[in-house]
């Protein structure tokens, strides 16, 4: 496997648990007494590489979209990301 092809698996993959871990916490966040989703964790993923998969749970599921912080994490991410690719391949 190329490093393109497995940089592609990896954020497919992290983005889809980021989404996953939306939606579990959107669905806990309409049952009372439900146990939701350390807000840090969101972050982590979208940190980690899932910020794909944080956006799509932001827009899809219309959750966390009234916290500024959820939206500039999820953007800071992948801008983020971007400037390390364009850094480890020589474009900066």
């Amino acid at each position: 496997m190329t490093l393109p092809e497995a940089a592609g698996v990896y954020y497919a993959v992290v983005s889809t648990i980021a989404l996953i871990t939306y939606a579990w916490d959107k669905r806990a966040s309409k049952r009372p007494g439900a146990r939701r989703i350390r807000e840090r964790t969101l972050h982590g993923w979208a940190l980690a590489g899932g910020f794909a998969g944080a956006w799509l749970g932001q827009a899809w599921l219309r959750h966390k979209t009234r916290h500024p912080a959820f939206v500039f994490v999820t953007m800071l991410s992948a801008v983020a990301h971007a400037v390390g690719w364009a850094w480890w391949l020589g474009w900066l």
